[in-house]
């Protein structure tokens, strides 16, 4: 029994229901689980495919040997949706401005199961897209730049500051076998492979309607990290080359290409502003008054 004063607990009771019964969540049967799950996990995938990251599959040697044939390596596609810029040294990848890519159409499988796989690796980054001409280089110079080869030494400045490449481009290979002085128009970018001797880069298509200059506009994202193999996978940052004193120059911003968070940031400030002078006003009018 116990003792007087101490309250009893109570059991909580259950919430009745017409007909005197307790209902119980049905379990979603697997048959239809499963399909809802994948449909779930597909929206997911081509959603962070679109606007957040992406995987790349590499078909040729333009970037060894920093890239290899056949590697895999996650692109950023978040970063240019709130205005950055890519950056020298950056490894990009971008669509075809123009000319760069052979118009030659890759024929599909005959067997339809086979094609369906084709096209499931493709979505996820493991096989190379057909209808998509994407392309694969080093950022070397950026809008204001003046990229130019080759000095005394063979290499190639930008802005005059001599690049020391030798830690990213071909073993052995010269910086470029084609002299080339370039001013980077606003908007645009010069891009080169790793692999100087086998790379159809901005060198290549200086007779171009862009002069063998890439729009920005043209960017998917910039590589940030090698996945596949496993025994070479690692990130894939700037090379401390272009880290170098006296190497940036003042570059004026067109109208119209001011970052998206500065314009984002200057709304909470443009009514934060606003609020601090209508107090002022109010607390001026206050003190006349009295």
């Amino acid at each position: 029994m116990a003792a007087r004063g101490q309250r009893r607990k109570q059991e909580p009771q259950p919430i009745p229901v017409k007909g005197g019964r307790r209902r119980r969540l049905k379990p979603i049967k697997l048959w239809r689980e499963v399909p809802l799950l994948l449909a779930i996990a597909l929206v997911l995938a081509l959603g962070i495919k679109t606007f957040v990251v992406q995987a790349f599959y590499i078909p040729s040697q333009s970037m060894e040997n920093t890239i290899m044939v056949g590697d895999r390596v996650l692109v950023n596609k978040f970063s240019p949706w709130f205005g950055a810029q890519p950056q020298r040294g950056q490894i990009i990848v971008f669509n075809d401005p123009g000319g760069w890519l052979p118009d030659t159409p890759t024929p599909e499988p005959s067997n339809v199961a086979e094609r369906y796989v084709k096209d499931v690796f493709t979505f996820v980054g493991l096989l190379p897209s057909d209808d998509q001409h994407d392309l694969i280089k080093r950022v070397i110079g950026v809008p204001g730049d003046e990229v130019k080869c080759c000095d005394a030494q063979g290499r190639v400045t930008v802005n005059g500051i001599p690049l020391n490449e030798t830690s990213y481009i071909f073993p052995g290979a010269a910086p470029s076998t084609i002299p080339f002085d370039v001013h980077v128009k606003a908007g645009f970018l010069w891009v080169m492979g790793d692999n100087r001797a086998d790379s159809a880069d901005s060198r290549y298509h200086m007779t171009d309607k862009f002069g063998g200059m890439v729009p920005i506009s043209d960017v998917v994202g910039h590589a940030f990290v090698l996945i596949w193999p496993p025994s070479r996978a690692g990130g894939l940052g700037i090379p401390a080359t272009f880290q170098q004193e006296g190497l940036t120059v003042l570059s004026t911003v067109p109208t119209g290409t001011l970052p998206v968070t500065a314009l984002v940031g200057a709304i909470p400030l443009r009514l934060a502003g606003g609020r601090t002078a209508r107090g002022l006003r109010r607390r001026r009018a206050r003190r006349r008054a009295a």
